[in-house]
């Protein structure tokens, strides 16, 4: 094997070359989790294993994303493969596309394959018109299951949450504080688990908040929509017609749809008219302005995803039910204090 393969492999794998020629040539002195953490490199870079492996059953995990567009699903694959990687798992990714594969079809594939257990990250469980049955099936076959934000009950296993409710609340006290009064709400479609929660969310914190000045005219200052730049720019332009000062959108994306829709009709960011996301996706501190938004805790859920399902796979059995973790309120450039009275 050449060294720049070599090198590859020790990168993925987080050992040194040396560990990994000592592993391939079956030589003595490597623990047996160093051995199966090179194996498993070789597995994910594609490269095949040495003859006296191959007969060793690869023990593979399913992970379903809907997309890999919004940069918040890329982060979850990531943190959740490195996690699988570390414990000798080979993840399977499914990415679903707009009229493309399902993800019932995903998991007929990955079931043939014989996989260990499935991790779904706003998989269609998060949608409550969608039936939890396909989940009921999987549990009654024993497969391990884990599912990523959009809790549904009745689904026998472990939830892993971010608090969308106390989302709202962290992104509007800071644009009260900064004194916003008329403030939007820019989110995908409400069949969603996550919307909804946000929506309450909203509701609640601009109740606590602003009190008697609750506008009169709420229902209209909360905005469904596509989770995508286009979507986030027509709720922008729907709610500053609407003599919104502020949005809090449902997503980064959605949020720098927003901006461009603000500057588009004349409008300053932050000056005239602030701007919270939702997620805190890779390089969204580079934009322009850079963005203030709610930091899911991808590190800490995808762990903990990983951690339960190994714990079902090992036979210990994780606890059922919903682990909501808590957001974090990043403050950068795209809030400021409410304008005066437009003209």
């Amino acid at each position: 094997m050449s060294g720049t393969r070599l090198a590859d492999i020790a990168a993925a794998a987080g050992v040194s070359e040396a560990t990994v020629s000592r592993v391939i040539n079956n030589k003595p002195g490597v623990a047996d989790s160093t051995r199966q953490q090179v194996l498993t490199a070789l597995d994910v870079l594609g490269y095949e294993r040495p003859g006296q492996f191959r007969s060793k059953a690869v023990c593979l995990v399913g992970l379903i994303v809907p997309e890999l567009v919004n940069p918040i699903f890329p982060a979850f694959a990531q943190t959740i493969e490195s996690h699988l990687v570390r414990f000798g798992y080979t993840p399977v990714l499914c990415t679903q596309t707009p009229a493309g594969v399902h993800e019932d079809e995903y998991v007929r594939m990955l079931l043939d394959r014989g996989v260990a257990g499935i991790i779904y990250v706003s998989g269609v469980h998060a949608d409550t018109t969608e039936s939890t049955e396909r989940y009921a099936r999987l549990r009654e076959l024993g497969l391990p299951i884990v599912l990523i934000n959009g809790y549904r009950e009745g689904i026998d296993a472990p939830f892993i949450s971010n608090d969308d409710v106390a989302s709202m609340d962290l992104a509007l006290h800071h644009l009260v504080q900064l004194g916003h009064r008329r403030i939007g709400l820019a989110v995908g479609s409400d069949r969603y688990v996550p919307v909804i929660r946000k929506v309450r969310g909203f509701r609640e914190a601009i109740a606590a908040l602003l009190g008697e000045d609750v506008p009169d005219d709420l229902d209209d200052l909360v905005q469904t929509t596509m989770f995508s730049l286009e979507g986030g720019a027509s709720a922008a332009g729907r709610l500053i017609e609407r003599g919104a000062t502020a949005a809090v959108c449902g997503s980064d994306l959605m949020a720098l749809g927003a901006i461009r829709e603000a500057r588009a009709r004349g409008l300053r960011v932050p000056e005239d008219f602030s701007v919270v996301g939702y997620d805190d996706s890779l390089l969204i501190a580079f934009t322009d302005p850079p963005l203030t938004t709610v930091r899911q805790a991808v590190q800490s859920m995808g762990e903990a995803a990983v951690r339960a399902l190994l714990d079902q796979i090992s036979g210990v059995g994780a606890p059922r039910g919903e682990f909501v973790f808590r957001p974090e309120l990043v403050v950068r450039r795209s809030t400021a204090a409410a304008p005066g009275p437009r003209t």
